[in-house]
């Protein structure tokens, strides 16, 4: 049996009908991208000859939807928390096979409803996104000032935004290593922004095994490396307020993060890849942070993809989270972030399609023969 869900419209779960003419509803999270959901319902003519769901209330512009997912064993999470943006509809003659395509993003959006020009000013990037959020109702992440943040003072460079909300902190997280997005808390209307590094020493969530015949979670995993990515990053920059001729060193090989397993991408690569950054700072240490930023983007070398059954396993996966993979040889056995998820849920089944990423490789195996180089 599937994982139960509920659907709310305006903070109004959805009636029985509704449940049973929707075909589909799928929903994805991703770690730098806004949420979305895509619900695919029937059309058919009604007695007074207006077609079903197309002018539905529910399903106006910026409506709010919210998903709440409660697996068979865990707590109920809520996946999704947005408003309806678009829709598609496909009609044949007759109305046969005709259907409706409803599509939402979550709350983010409203972040993105105004081309905004304002002056930041003796502020951290943390403390910029704090004051944003908290204009459009969202509470920041309590791990949203645990990571530097460059700051913008009077006497050098002020951070001025012309842009949209969403878009000023989507390049802010990008040039100072950190995501940005906004999702769910425990219940709907519960709004989290998050504006940070991920914890890569957080505890597992769940576990992902492929092999074992009892507690197998997935039927089939995809793992790639690509190692055609900077592993040092040389930068240095002139100063409003140092005359020295060469001016700042902020070059790095070091992303700031820990790593998920024994070889980072310098070491499994074994040849270095050196990028130069050029970038308008006002001191060394924010120098070294955008150098940093470099490298946690690159450093994701290693993917991982598959497809499971939510009632297999366990829980409901969240972006941001930490996932253990067992079973798959000391190369890529250990534990993973969980990039994206998209979640697809008929009336008989809730299927999860995840990708996970790595900024490391186990240690090289010891003996063993073929591709993956024993089990452990």
């Amino acid at each position: 049996m599937p994982a139960t869900f509920q659907l709310l419209f305006d903070s109004e779960p959805a009636d029985d009908g509704f449940y049973e003419a929707l075909r589909s509803v799928e929903v994805e999270e991703n770690a730098d991208l806004p949420g979305a959901i895509r619900l695919t319902l029937p059309v058919t003519r009604s007695e007074a000859g207006e077609l079903t769901f197309v002018d539905d209330e529910r399903l106006k512009p910026y409506a709010n939807v919210a998903l709440v997912v409660q697996p068979e064993s865990g707590s109920a999470e809520c996946i999704f928390d947005g408003y309806v943006l678009a829709h598609r509809l496909h009609i044949e003659r007759g109305l046969t096979s005709a259907t409706l395509s409803v599509w939402g993003q979550d709350a983010s959006w409203l972040m993105n409803l105004e081309e905004k020009v304002r002056e930041w000013v003796d502020l951290s990037d943390a403390d910029v996104a704090g004051t944003i959020f908290g204009e459009h109702g969202i509470t920041p992440a309590d791990a949203n000032g645990a990571d530097p943040s460059p700051t913008h003072p009077e006497s050098g460079h002020s951070l001025m935004q012309r842009s949209t909300d969403a878009k000023l902190l989507r390049e802010l997280a990008r040039r100072s290593g950190k995501l940005f997005r906004v999702c769910c808390g425990e219940q709907p209307g519960q709004r989290i922004g998050w504006f940070a590094a991920p914890d890569l020493a957080a505890d597992p969530a769940f576990t992902i095994c492929l092999n074992d015949p009892e507690a197998w979670n997935v039927q089939a995993l995809d793992f790639e490396w690509e190692v055609t990515r900077p592993s040092a990053v040389a930068a240095r920059q002139a100063l409003f307020d140092d005359p020295a001729e060469d001016g700042v060193d902020g070059g790095t090989e070091d992303a700031g993060l820990p790593l998920l397993d024994e070889r980072g991408l310098a070491d499994f690569a074994g040849r270095p890849m050196t990028v130069r950054l050029t970038a308008t700072v006002d001191d060394a240490g924010e120098l070294g942070q955008r150098a940093a930023a470099v490298l946690r983007d690159a450093g994701w070398f290693v993917r991982c993809e598959g497809e499971a059954e939510l009632s297999r396993l366990g829980a409901v996966p969240r972006v941001g989270s930490v996932v253990e993979v067992e079973g798959v040889g000391s190369t890529h056995s250990g534990s993973y972030l969980l990039w994206s998820v998209r979640h697809t849920i008929s009336a008989d089944s809730h299927v999860v399609r995840f990708v996970l990423l790595r900024n490391a490789v186990g240690p090289a195996p010891q003996g063993g023969d073929g591709l993956l180089g024993g089990l452990p």
